[in-house]
């Protein structure tokens, strides 16, 4: 346990210092809020064009309401968290191989998968810090820029302000759940790989792969972690919520499915950080 401790005070040393951290803790929040600005500059003559031409009073709800708004916010910073915290796992364990670092905490009686885990513990507060940052910076900026409210269409209201928040709390839920997978497979590919390069090339094309393949998977996909994850090409549920908040019905849901995006990351990330501690303790260093 002490040899954990140190550890960990070591990465949250050199996280205090480095520029990466902070860029995985703001990138995503940044990101979002250029998103929610362009889009409001493009509404703005959108909107006036249409004000000429006449729009339903659905279109109008939906086009001032935030929370769909909000939703795109968090579904774009989320994708670009699981792509930062991927690359920082893969580079972490083998760029501080490269450089010798390891072998000075291993010299101060640390073990390897002390050095492991509190890498592991370290991008989890990392990503947890992101997120609070993104979840604030999206609320606040879609708040400025648009209108919260229930979706009304003729003085009659189709989802209600509390329901929408149910289903935005369980979207963020149900996405967040394959980020700690993410992390331990960018740390298994760290510590597998020859160097810090290789590394991180060798996890992020094999992240964008399953990402471009898993639509040709069908029903198999949702035993992959990476295919409840916000994405490039998007298949998460948060990504339905975006449609459902904005009013459409013909949002279908799969209870079954909603099932293993809460139980399939946990096995994967169990079973990534596992090999990472069996490898760990056979690499050279």
């Amino acid at each position: 346990m002490n040899g954990l401790l140190v550890a960990i005070k070591s990465e949250i040393f050199v996280a205090l210092r480095t520029f990466a951290s902070k860029l995985i803790v703001a990138a995503p929040a940044l990101v979002a809020a250029a998103q929610l600005l362009l889009v409001k500059l493009s509404e703005a003559s959108q909107q006036a064009r249409d004000s000429l031409l006449g729009g339903s009073s659905f279109e109008e709800s939906v086009a001032n309401n935030a929370y769909g708004f909000f939703v795109d916010g968090l579904t774009t910073g989320l994708t670009m968290l699981g792509l930062l915290l991927v690359a920082q796992g893969a580079y972490s364990f083998s760029y501080d191989r490269d450089i010798g670092s390891i072998r000075h905490l291993l010299i101060r009686r640390v073990s390897r998968s002390s050095v492991l885990t509190a890498k592991l513990i370290h991008l989890h507060l990392l990503a947890l810090l992101s997120t609070l940052l993104l979840l604030t910076t999206s609320y606040l900026l879609s708040g400025m820029l648009w209108e919260y409210g229930a979706i009304v269409e003729d003085g009659f209201e189709l989802i209600s302000e509390q329901e929408i928040r149910e289903e935005i709390g369980l979207g963020l839920r149900l996405a967040l759940a394959p980020l700690p997978a993410a992390i331990a497979f960018g740390l298994l590919i760290s510590v597998s790989s020859q160097s810090a390069t290789q590394a991180v090339t060798t996890a992020l094309g094999i992240t964008l792969a399953i990402d471009i393949f898993k639509g040709l998977l069908g029903d198999m996909a949702n035993y992959l972690y990476a295919s409840f994850q916000p994405s490039l090409i998007d298949q998460s549920y948060l990504q339905s919520v975006s449609r459902i908040v904005r009013g459409y019905s013909d949002v279908l849901i799969d209870d079954s499915v909603l099932q293993l995006n809460m139980w399939v990351p946990f096995p994967a990330l169990v079973l990534f950080f596992a090999a990472g501690l069996w490898i760990v303790q056979r690499r050279k260093i």
